[in-house]
């Protein structure tokens, strides 16, 4: 994977080298402290890395304080037009801004933002979506390329304007996202981008959609640019719950095998030779698991856990995986490391398999 740049968000390094990071956005009102700080915790929970909230408003930015002071992830401000917002959120104490520097309105607010930033070590994205082009940056391509091509050029110009802005000012603190809901626009902006400057890139397919074409715009189009090595934090841009939008950005990194740490799960997809309730038992072992997989994940380990309904794949599968389980008739054996350590009826399935995690991971 090609290096780029590092940028510190809080304790978090984004680029350089560091493990790609999953981010999310909160969809309560900012100024709703209780209700924002409660739906972070769950992001958080869910193996969101970074959160960004919404700053309409004053009041919002005054309740930045009170949110951070709550959550154990770094806090990102999202902010358009109004200068002044970015600096009550700087010293609100955010870790980072969401902010276009072209959409201010005049050169001396970006100085004053950028000077703020600067002095409280706070990186700003630059986010340029398709549908925030200006018109006129449009036209100049318009006849360069297909349409596709058009989009993704003059995305390009916009962040690098964007980026010249805070260059000159000597601000170099910075974090570049383009996105499209189109893919190929997407892709196509990014790989720009990577050639003339190497800022780290923030990944995603904007207003993807609902589940489940949503999950699959968004797991195609964020993948191939990192299996390509560009990309170096993810938002996967879900209508609904953001908790599910950062477990499909686990799973994209653990696809890739990129995550770096956590639990894996594998199930089958059921058939006709299953004689457990596979789905249930499944549900049940990812929910138990889902504490352990968080402290693993703050931990940097990994674990691969096979939840398996049958004789068939089952065994191999289950022996595959660190600790796993195949299904038989209304019972099931539990492997770890490759050796049987038990057959269990299918009602107790499930703490069994948990239970072997736990003391796997003990003599790890």
């Amino acid at each position: 994977m090609t290096s780029t740049r590092s940028v510190r968000v809080g304790p978090i390094q984004i680029g350089g080298g560091a493990p790609i990071t999953v981010q999310s956005m909160a969809s309560t009102d900012t100024r709703d402290v209780a209700a924002t700080v409660a739906q972070i915790r769950a992001i958080e929970d869910a193996g969101c890395d970074l959160i960004r909230v919404a700053v309409p408003d004053m009041e919002a930015a005054e309740a930045l304080g009170p949110i951070k002071s709550q959550i154990p992830i770094p806090l990102i401000a999202d902010i358009h037009f109004d200068y002044r917002l970015a600096l009550a959120a700087a010293q609100q104490g955010v870790d980072k801004l969401r902010i276009n520097p072209g959409n201010l309105a005049k050169p001396e607010h970006v100085e004053a933002v950028a000077a703020t930033a600067k002095e409280r070590g706070i990186p700003i994205r630059i986010g340029v979506n398709a549908g925030s082009v200006p018109e006129k940056i449009r036209a100049k391509h318009e006849k360069d390329g297909d349409a596709q091509e058009q989009l993704a050029a003059a995305m390009v110009e916009t962040a690098l304007g964007h980026a010249e802005l805070l260059e000159r000012l000597d601000f170099t603190d910075i974090v570049v996202s383009l996105k499209a809901f189109d893919l190929r626009s997407t892709w196509l902006a990014n790989r720009l981008f990577r050639e003339v400057r190497d800022y780290p890139l923030h990944l995603g397919i904007t207003e993807a959609g609902l589940p489940p074409s949503g999950i699959a715009r968004s797991a195609i189009g964020i993948a191939a640019l990192l299996r390509e090595g560009i990309g170096e934090t993810i938002r996967v841009s879900l209508t609904g719950d953001p908790v599910l939008q950062v477990r499909i950005g686990r799973e994209i990194l653990s696809s890739l095998e990129l995550g770096g740490a956590g639990i894996t799960l594998v199930t089958c997809p059921t058939c006709g030779r299953c004689e457990i309730d596979l789905a249930g038992l499944a549900h049940s072992v990812e929910d138990k698991l889902r504490p352990i997989d968080r402290d693993l994940r703050r931990e940097r380990r990994s674990l691969r856990v096979a939840v398996m309904g049958c004789v068939v794949n089952g065994p191999g599968e289950a022996r595959d995986a660190d600790v796993g389980v195949a299904g038989g008739a209304s019972r099931g054996v539990v492997f770890v490391q490759g050796k049987p350590v038990g057959t269990f009826a299918e009602g107790k399935l499930a703490d069994a398999l948990v239970d072997a995690v736990q003391n796997f991971l003990k003599h790890d």
